[in-house]
């Protein structure tokens, strides 16, 4: 699910900071050379091992999102959250994907409660609510991927569709936004993110979406296009939603665990959004048990 986003966490061209995005680049190329067929392999493999990346890249989220909110790591924060993701783990594998979810909510629940403990003793108010909304956000980047590959009949072509829409969408949007410039599209939020970017990446999001569906048979090529479309524009809206996030914490990234990209919620932003509204779109047309069938199959 790490994305080969070219672009730093704007897609359309990085933050303004000291240190260049051609200066970066290179190694962003190659940490997205080494990271990405590591992901598409374990998403073709499926099961325990695809849940476990998930579960795991849903950790590392909650733990960046935590410390954005509180400025260091707090164990009595950060401990119920990542015990609702470990019974979600648990209970996704069981083939429950009902109870992982409900794992989910009360996590979020005890992670907002704890969370105002921590506010009152050190008077950060709103800091309740950030980690509630913390446990949502990772819990949403685990169940949303997680479901969809567990589709039997075509889970792990959904996931190669919101993959390649994202990773496209990423991709074109920077070198877009870079060679043609032009107006801003939200310069309190990403300083870099042009108009020509973001119409960019559509064309590329639209192109890898229509792309997989084409090389997996998948009829109704117009309605993937409309689909890949939709999760484009959803993939750079949260972007978009992760950079005010940082902006209101006086952040560029949230961490520095990815060489050259900042850290997960930086590189995950855009398809945690768009993998949500997949499942979402999959579960209303054919239920919690068929929602790849449901995506592409109209």
């Amino acid at each position: 699910m790490i994305t080969p986003d070219h672009g730093g966490s704007h897609a359309g061209g990085p933050i303004a900071s000291g240190t260049s995005s051609t200066g970066n680049l290179g190694l962003r190329v190659a940490s997205a050379v080494v990271l990405a067929p590591v992901v598409l392999v374990i998403t073709y493999v499926g099961g325990w091992p695809f849940s476990a990346l998930c579960a795991a890249a849903a950790a590392g989220i909650l733990w960046e999102w935590m410390h954005l909110v509180t400025g260091k790591v707090v164990p009595g924060t950060l401990g119920p959250g990542l015990g609702a993701l470990l019974a979600a783990f648990v209970l996704a594998g069981l083939n429950h994907p009902f109870g992982a979810a409900i794992a989910i909510a009360l996590g979020a629940l005890l992670a907002g409660t704890v969370g105002g403990a921590q506010s009152h003793r050190e008077a950060r108010a709103g800091v309740s609510a950030w980690a509630a909304g913390g446990m949502v956000y990772a819990g949403v980047a685990f169940i949303s991927p997680v479901l969809l590959r567990r589709d039997p009949s075509l889970g792990l072509t959904a996931l190669l569709f919101v993959l390649a829409t994202v990773w496209s969408t990423d991709i074109l949007a920077f070198f877009g936004g870079k060679a043609v410039g032009g107006p801003l599209l939200w310069p309190s939020v990403s300083p870099k993110k042009t108009w020509a970017g973001v119409l960019a990446g559509l064309a590329g999001g639209v192109a890898g979406g229509a792309a997989v569906a084409y090389a997996s048979g998948i009829d109704k090529l117009g309605t993937a296009g409309i689909m890949a479309l939709l999760l484009s524009v959803l993939a750079q809206a949260g972007d978009l939603l992760e950079s005010a996030v940082k902006r209101h914490f006086g952040a560029k990234d949230a961490s520095g665990l990815i060489p050259g990209h900042g850290g997960l919620m930086d590189r995950l932003d855009g398809f945690v959004a768009a993998a949500f509204a997949a499942l979402v779109i999959g579960m209303l047309r054919r239920g919690m048990d068929a929602p790849a069938l449901g995506l592409l199959v109209w």
